[in-house]
Order: C-alpha cells, then structure tokens, then sequence
C-alpha cells in the first residue's frame, strides 16, 4: 500500500535508510526535526510503501514552486521487483502535477548502478550537459555513507 508520509513514519523510514547498503545520509538534514519540517513544508508530496505494518519503501518529495524535487528514493533490497519504487515514484509524480509543477529532478549518486537503471528504465533522462555543486553551510552536517 502506498501512503502519504506521516511524522510517526520517521522511525521506520529511518530504520529503511540506515539498513540499505550505500545509502547517503546527513546528520541534520536528515534528523527527525528537519525531516519533519519538511514534510510540513511539502505537505502530501512525500510517500511511503507499507506491507503487514511495516514500511519497506520511502520518497521525500518536495517544490519550490517552480521546480519538484525527489530524495532518499529507496525500497528495502527484500521487496525490490515488485514494482513499489515505480508506484513512489508515480505517487509523487502525480502530486506534483497536481502543484501545478511542471519538471522534477533527483540525484543518483554515479556509482549507484541499481538507482540509475531503475530511473532510466522509467525514462527519466540523465544530464550531462550541468555540473553540480553543494556547499555545506554547517560544519556539523556530516555524511555518511550505510556500509
């Protein structure tokens, strides 16, 4: 089943990131306080999968109003194939249009070869043609990697 995320969900969506093998993270922005504040701020835009009470899939999706944005796309490795990443993926596709967005974009790390076959065999298409660029604006938003 496919849901709207909700506060409660943190601790199990948080469970899922921290049990996916090369799964990126931050200290504080993906704590439980600014994970909400998001989810306030996007209100009905991010979605989870739920099988027997437990949450085996999760997106964060989000808009400045111009432009929709998806992070932490992810599905525990045990229900891959069973098309709950592409009913996400959907879900927030749909949500955005109904925001009256009219592009999204997401990041896939290069060596991620699962996400960028999963994301290209959907049709989304892989810019070459930008660079990207990140600057953190506090020393304590550490990253780490799930090994």
């Amino acid at each position: 089943m496919i849901r709207y995320m909700k506060a409660e969900d943190y601790p199990q969506v948080y469970r899922l990131w921290t049990g996916i093998k090369g799964f990126v993270m931050r200290s504080i922005d993906d704590s439980e306080e600014n994970i909400l504040r998001f989810l306030e701020r996007n209100p009905k835009m991010s979605y989870v999968a739920e099988e027997d009470g437990r949450i085996v899939g999760a997106v964060l999706c989000g808009h400045d109003g111009r432009r929709g944005s998806l992070y932490h796309v992810c599905v525990d490795a045990g229900y891959r194939k069973r098309g709950i990443g592409t009913a996400l993926a959907k879900a927030t596709t749909e949500a955005l249009r109904r925001e009256g967005i009219n592009k999204v974009s997401l990041v896939a790390f290069s060596k991620n070869e699962i996400g960028n076959r999963f994301w290209q065999k959907l049709g989304w298409e892989m810019r070459n043609d930008l660079n990207s660029y990140d600057m953190s604006l506090n020393e304590d938003n550490r990253c780490t990697t799930v090994e």
